[in-house]
C-alpha cells in the first residue's frame, strides 16, 4: 500500500519541487506566457481528447458534471456562512474556499490514482471548475461578469464541442485527435511545474488567519465531497475522483485575481501556499482511505 501511494503522489511532488528549485535558483520563468498556453491551448485540447477518446460512458461524464456542480453549490453556501460569521469579506475569500486546484494537482492525482478513467472524470471536474472560475469567480473578484465571458472561455468551448461530438456519435478525424492529444499532453507537466514556481514566488502573510482558512478549505472539500458522493450514490472511480478533487488546496488562479483586483492578495497568497503544503501531508492519507 505504501509503495502504491508513493507512486501516486511522488510524481506530483517531484514536478512541483523542480518548479520550486528552478525559481529559487533564479532561472527565468514566464508564468503569464505559460498560463496562457495552458488555458488557451493545452487544457482545452486535454479536455477534448480525454472526453472523446477514452472509453467512458457519456452517462458517467454527465453524472460527474452534476456532482461537481452540486459540490460547488454546497461549498459556496457553507463557506459563505462561515465567512460571514467571522466577518471576512466574501469577495476576497469565497472563491478561494470554493474553487480548489483541480488542475495543477487534481488532474495528475486523478490520473495516477485512478487511471485513464480517473483522468477523464477529473477533466470533467476541471472543466466545470475552470468555467466557474472564469465566470462566477470573475464576477466575485471584479463585481462584473457576462454570458459572453462564459462562451469565450476556451475550456468551456472544448467541453461543449466534446459534448456535441459524443451526443452526435461523431468520430473526429484521426489527425484531429492526435493533434489534440499532443497539445493536451503539455498541460499536466506544465501545471505541476508552474505550481512549484508559484509556491516559490508567493509570500505567506497573516499566518493565523491564512492557516485557519487553509485548514477550513481542505476540511470543507473533504466533507462536501464525501457528502455529495454518498447522496448521489457514487462508487468506485467516480467517488474517488469527486472526493479527491473537492479536497484539493486553493487554486493559484485565486491569487492572480486577488492581486489584479486588490482583494486581500497577501492573505489569499497565504492560503494558496499553506493549503498546498498541508495537502502534501493530507493527500496520501485521503488516498489510502479511498484506495
Amino acid at each position: 500500500m505504501l509503495a502504491e501511494l508513493f507512486s501516486i503522489v511522488a510524481p506530483v511532488y517531484c514536478c512541483a519541487a523542480l518548479g520550486y528549485l528552478w525559481t529559487r535558483l533564479g532561472r527565468p520563468y514566464d508564468s503569464d506566457l505559460i498560463g496562457d498556453l495552458i488555458m488557451t491551448i493545452g487544457a482545452p485540447c486535454l479536455v477534448f481528447s480525454s472526453l472523446v477518446s477514452l472509453e467512458v460512458e457519456t452517462g458517467a461524464l454527465v453524472q460527474m458534471a452534476a456532482a461537481t456542480a452540486l459540490a460547488l453549490v454546497a461549498m459556496s453556501l457553507l463557506a459563505a456562512g462561515v465567512l460571514l460569521a467571522f466577518r471576512l469579506p466574501l469577495r476576497s475569500f469565497l472563491a478561494p474556499m470554493v474553487l480548489p486546484n483541480t488542475g495543477n494537482m487534481g488532474l495528475p492525482v486523478c490520473l495516477f490514482a485512478f487511471g485513464e478513467e480517473g483522468l477523464a472524470l477529473g477533466v470533467v471536474v476541471f472543466a466545470i471548475t475552470a468555467t466557474t472560475q472564469f465566470t462566477l469567480g470573475m464576477w466575485l473578484w471584479s463585481g462584473r461578469g457576462s454570458l459572453g465571458q462564459f462562451i469565450r472561455t476556451p475550456v468551456t468551448l472544448a467541453a461543449l464541442l466534446s459534448i456535441a461530438v459524443l451526443a452526435g456519435g461523431f468520430e473526429p478525424p484521426r489527425f484531429v485527435l492526435r493533434t489534440a492529444d499532443i497539445l493536451g499532453g503539455i498541460t499536466i507537466p506544465l501545471m505541476q511545474f508552474t505550481l512549484g514556481v508559484s509556491i516559490a514566488r508567493l509570500k505567506i502573510g497573516h499566518i493565523p488567519k491564512t492557516l485557519s482558512l487553509s485548514i477550513f478549505r481542505l476540511a470543507l472539500g473533504v466533507g462536501v465531497g464525501v457528502g455529495v458522493a454518498e447522496w448521489l450514490g457514487l462508487t468506485g472511480v467516480a467517488r474517488g475522483v469527486l472526493i479527491v478533487d473537492c479536497a484539493m488546496p486553493v487554486a493559484v488562479f485565486n491569487y492572480m485575481m486577488a492581486e489584479r483586483f486588490g482583494r486581500s492578495p497577501t492573505e489569499v497568497a497565504g492560503t494558496v501556499v499553506l493549503s498546498t503544503l498541508l495537502a502534501f501531508g493530507t493527500l496520501p492519507l485521503l488516498l489510502a482511505w479511498l484506495i
